[in-house]
């Protein structure tokens, strides 16, 4: 990957609604996903908590709640993601960083790298 998709300064800052996430942001996804979909806990509360944020829609947050496996809770949560904007991302990000911090390095780093 060439480059570094958001730097940890980058997170709260305001970003503009470019739709839909860029081609390095979904790199980064699929290349981190995995791992974030292995140890995220996308429960009711951290469903909400995005939701409320703007990060997901109600509609998805309503969807994501009723699908039974975690794993596959988290696999749609990243692919709803894929189809948002970058600002929705970094929305995501945020409530990431103050629910689930540990999970952060994986979406802020570029081949292994913290960007």
């Amino acid at each position: 990957m060439s480059g570094c998709v958001f730097s940890t300064t980058d997170i709260g800052a305001a970003f503009g609604d470019v739709r839909p996430l860029g081609e390095a942001g979904i790199r980064t996804l699929i290349i981190n996903g995995g791992q974030v979909s292995d140890r995220m806990v996308a429960d009711v509360s951290f469903v909400t908590e995005l939701a409320n944020a703007g990060c997901i829609t109600w509609s998805q947050g309503e969807h994501l709640n009723n699908i039974l496996q975690p794993r596959d809770r988290n696999v749609k949560l990243i692919e709803f993601l894929t189809r948002r904007s970058v600002a929705h991302f970094k929305k995501f990000i945020n409530v990431l960083a103050k629910e689930q911090a540990f999970l952060i390095p994986q979406l802020l780093s570029d081949g292994g790298k913290i960007c």
